[in-house]
């Protein structure tokens, strides 16, 4: 599904307003998971709903990669994103997972962005003594 929007400054989110219709016509609910593509670029996200507005976020990151600026009207092609999103957990932590099958059961029925957030944590240890320690940490509050 296609529409225009304008690059939004970030006051109090950077974004694209999505048209209510829009959302309605993906059939995914008011906060769907989509992927969105502009200038040929292309993300996962989510619909979020601030202030009665439909709104997508768009980071720098993606900001940039799409070529646009703050102000621009650009062409959004927006599409439900029913693909099952998956986290790939590091042999480490994956290994440190299996070691518990509660705590294992506790990881597996977490959502895709608290997952996310986990491996996020490890992977950006800069030593093997603190990637170690998030690991800990992880498991610790994974037990409860």
């Amino acid at each position: 599904m296609k529409f225009r929007a304008h690059v939004e400054p970030p006051e109090p989110m950077r974004g694209l307003e999505v048209p209510s219709e829009v959302v309605a016509a993906l059939g995914g609910g008011p906060r769907p998971p989509v992927t969105i593509t502009v200038n040929g670029h292309s993300w996962k996200s989510r619909v979020a709903l601030l202030r009665g507005r439909h709104l997508l976020g768009l980071s720098n990151a993606n900001r940039q990669a799409a070529g646009v600026a703050i102000g621009d009207e650009v062409e959004v092609e927006l599409e439900l994103d029913t693909e099952p999103r998956v986290v790939v957990e590091p042999e480490d932590f994956a290994q440190a997972l299996d070691a518990d099958p509660v705590v294992r059961a506790a990881y597996d029925d977490l959502a895709y962005s608290h997952k996310r957030e986990h491996v996020r944590a490890i992977e950006s240890a800069k030593k093997p003594e603190t990637r170690r320690r998030r690991i800990e940490k992880a498991i610790a509050t994974l037990r409860g």
